[in-house]
């Protein structure tokens, strides 16, 4: 069975988490953050500690132990009853990172739509990092150096995967916005799917 899903796209500090967890909220709806998968693991566990190498440097974790994690946290999600393929919507951030974790998810996920996040203020998405480095204890998001190399891996790793979607999937929301805008122009998405 394909997950009906929609992605949640756009650079670090877009608001993908933030929309994320409110669509989580509605019946039907099961938002999944690769991040917050992550930053669950266990910093004594392998791939516990093969995260905390990549984000503390503001670099992806290898496709392989990602998609391997994905795979173990949604099976766990089915299992535990917090998520039923049959009846809810996949919301998914911060996967797929690349074009080749795509590839690697295309005989699990059924894409329903691409919701891609836009700012084109750096300073805004930065002070939005800071903002939550401090109020989530996430210390790769205080940093400045880190989040230029966010930044930079986004366009040259992630941003791929708009296209290999392509554009009849796609749907570009101002992220510029209050998160209530932005919630507005998503749900309008939604509702035509």
């Amino acid at each position: 069975m394909t997950l009906k899903t929609i992605l949640l796209f756009g650079a670090p500090g877009s608001g993908k988490g933030t929309q994320g967890k409110i669509l989580g909220s509605i019946p039907q709806f099961y938002h999944c953050s690769c991040g917050d998968v992550f930053r669950s693991l266990r910093l004594d566990s392998e791939l516990g500690r093969v995260f905390a190498e990549y984000s503390s440097r503001g670099q992806l974790v290898p496709d392989g132990p990602t998609i391997d994690l994905w795979r173990q946290f949604i099976a766990a999600c089915q299992q535990a009853g917090r998520y039923d393929p049959a009846t809810d919507l996949l919301v998914l951030d911060g996967i797929p990172r690349n074009p080749n974790q795509a590839r690697l998810l295309s005989d699990t996920l059924d894409v329903r739509a691409v919701l891609h996040l836009t700012c084109s203020v750096f300073d805004k998405l930065v002070e939005r990092l800071q903002r939550r480095a401090l109020r989530e204890n996430r210390l790769d998001d205080a940093n400045l150096d880190v989040i230029r190399h966010r930044f930079e891996a986004y366009e040259l790793e992630t941003r791929p995967v708009l296209d290999y979607y392509g554009k009849s999937l796609l749907h570009v929301v101002d992220a510029t916005q209050n998160p209530v805008g932005v919630l507005h122009d998503i749900l309008k998405v939604l509702v035509s799917l």
